[in-house]
């Protein structure tokens, strides 16, 4: 699966249309991706082209060309299928896309030989209701947020954990986020990175009108109930990883809480990710003498 847009994902589609070949195995394209502009597939002689709903069904492995966004967008299409999914990094970023342009036929490689790492994140789920009826419902791996769209008023809201109280708060909203999700719009909100390890929920209010109002990490078991106030005077917006924003009335509620499916991740072998996020969040890069080359257990006479 590929994302359009690009020029640079027509390169590494084409890499690693030509490795799975040369290892003699057959490769599925979903037709959103064969049909991309410059995309030239006929050197590869081993291509199916298939509907994208069925990739995950009859996949033994799936190829996501692109940066994080182009995960978080296979996951929802995928994670049911616990087929596993390996991302070559066209982003920005690359926390779930890793493998980087230059290396993908030699990593492809180790994978298919059964050299890698399996890594399951879960997701969450989320449900808008009134009274019984479920008015919409989604998935999300990295973040569920609820903002007030376009407006520069605060959300009044009440939010419930496992039916119990925790406050009613003035702000611009609340990021409900995976430990996948920590280090995306919640890490800018002012939450803490969780290990993707971790089966917890990290709580993120978007600019509190109170300094105590800090991040919450609950289990990752709990659920959560956001109810808008009745004094409230803007009209609240709910997404899920980003795609496109549902009112949420006063009348009802929003239910998070962790989905039955995971996504499985697929690493290629020397994966670390304390190591992704002093790359991709730049912890080292404020002084030299700080390198992680040196062992701090041994230490000069002078």
């Amino acid at each position: 699966m590929g994302r359009a847009g690009k020029r640079s994902v027509i390169k590494s589609l084409l890499q690693v249309s030509q490795t799975v070949n040369e290892m003699g195995l057959t490769l599925v394209m979903d037709m959103k991706t064969a049909n991309l502009p410059t995309l030239d597939l006929s050197n590869i002689e081993k291509v199916k082209i298939v509907k994208r709903s069925l990739i995950g069904e009859i996949c033994d492995l799936v190829i996501v060309v692109g940066g994080d966004g182009s995960i978080l967008h296979a996951a929802e299409a995928l994670a049911r299928y616990r087929v596993p999914v390996l991302g070559v990094n066209r982003g920005r970023l690359g926390f779930l896309a890793d493998v980087k342009p230059n290396e993908v036929a030699f990593k492809l490689r180790q994978v298919l030989m059964g050299d890698y790492q399996l890594d399951h994140r879960f997701l969450l789920t989320m449900e808008i209701r009134e009274g019984r009826d479920i008015i919409h419902e989604d998935m999300a791996l990295n973040d569920v947020v609820l903002h007030a769209g376009k407006s520069v008023h605060m959300i009044d809201f009440q939010m419930k954990i496992d039916g119990q109280d925790v406050y009613r708060q003035h702000s611009d909203g609340l990021i409900a986020a995976t430990p996948t999700g920590s280090t995306a719009y919640a890490l800018s909100g002012g939450g803490p990175i969780i290990h993707p390890s971790m089966d917890a929920i990290c709580l993120v209010p978007m600019h509190p009108h109170t300094l105590s109002s800090r991040p919450i990490v609950v289990s990752g078991n709990s659920e959560v109930c956001i109810r808008i106030h009745e004094d409230n005077r803007t009209q609240p917006m709910v997404s899920a990883d980003g795609k496109a924003s549902v009112p949420l009335e006063q009348n009802q509620r929003l239910y998070i809480r962790k989905h039955p499916d995971k996504l499985t991740l697929l690493h290629p072998p020397g994966f670390e990710f304390y190591e992704a996020c002093r790359t991709k969040l730049h912890w080292n890069v404020h002084a030299e003498e700080f390198s992680l080359d040196v062992d701090d257990d041994i230490m000069d006479d002078e």
